[in-house]
């Protein structure tokens, strides 16, 4: 059944994409893929083309393949794989500086002899699958999410956050159990601050502007441990989910967890 992503807002920044690209309600052919790639200059950090490729036969392991081929490891028909190569020609800086201090951080361990993946590496597994960027000219409503009070924010603060938040899914895991949403569904959120009116742009602008400031951001020091980025509890932003119109959803601590004290 074709799945209609107009219906999620929370696609909103790929929605346009997949439209142009899925045929007859399937994920495309990698062929398709590597045209849109090949229109918008897609390079990997060593200045290679992006290109999607049918997994195997490299010898190397899927970050290294890109970083040093600028192949993407796309399996034919697969929903997960598609979101990923969407979220490459969404997002291309965001995704080329990821992989860059990722092949950095596994080079740097395996000098130093380690074989562990370390917190660096996890950190930026979980934000490439996971990961999603609130956008506000409001700081306070980013301590609201630090603070675990999903309720004071997303309810009784509803009418403010359908104003001056914007939300940027990221992961295209993520986006993937959109298609199918289910309670708990948790994005590792990082915040980027703006001014109102950062909102009257048109979305390709604001795509761009949080693009280079991903890329700014994850070319430096920042995020290093999985515990640098938020909790979000994507199924409370408003509008996410019909079951949300109502205050007790939030009530439900499956999902809205309380801040836990930390020693």
């Amino acid at each position: 059944m074709a799945v209609d992503f107009s219906a999620q807002p929370l696609f909103a920044p790929i929605a346009g994409l997949l439209r142009a690209l899925i045929c007859n309600g399937e994920p495309p052919d990698v062929a398709v893929l590597n045209e849109r790639a090949e229109q918008s200059d897609l390079r990997n950090s060593q200045g290679r083309p992006i290109r999607f490729v049918i997994p195997g036969g490299s010898g190397l392991s899927y970050e290294e393949r890109i970083y040093w081929l600028g192949e993407v490891e796309t399996r034919p028909g697969n929903w997960h794989d598609l979101l990923n190569a969407v979220v490459w020609l969404t997002f291309p800086r965001s995704k080329t500086v990821l992989n860059a201090r990722h092949h950095a951080a596994r080079a740097a361990l395996r000098s130093a002899g380690r074989a562990e993946r370390g917190p660096l590496r996890d950190a930026l597994t979980h934000f490439d699958e996971c990961g999603a960027v609130v956008v506000s000219d409001d700081p306070t409503m980013w301590s609201d999410i630090r603070a675990h009070r999903w309720k004071e924010l997303f309810w009784l603060r509803r009418g403010e956050v359908v104003n001056s938040l914007r939300l940027f899914v990221f992961g295209h895991a993520t986006y993937d159990t959109l298609r199918t949403p289910h309670i708990g569904l948790c994005a590792k959120a990082i915040f980027l601050p703006v001014t109102g009116a950062w909102t009257s742009q048109g979305l390709a602008a604001q795509l761009e502007d949080i693009d280079r400031r991903l890329a700014d951001r994850f070319g430096s020091d920042h995020y290093a441990r999985p515990r640098d980025f938020a909790p979000l509890p994507l199924l409370g932003v408003p509008g996410a989910t019909a079951d949300n119109e109502y205050p007790a959803y939030y009530e439900d601590t499956r999902q809205f967890r309380p801040l836990r004290a930390v020693r």
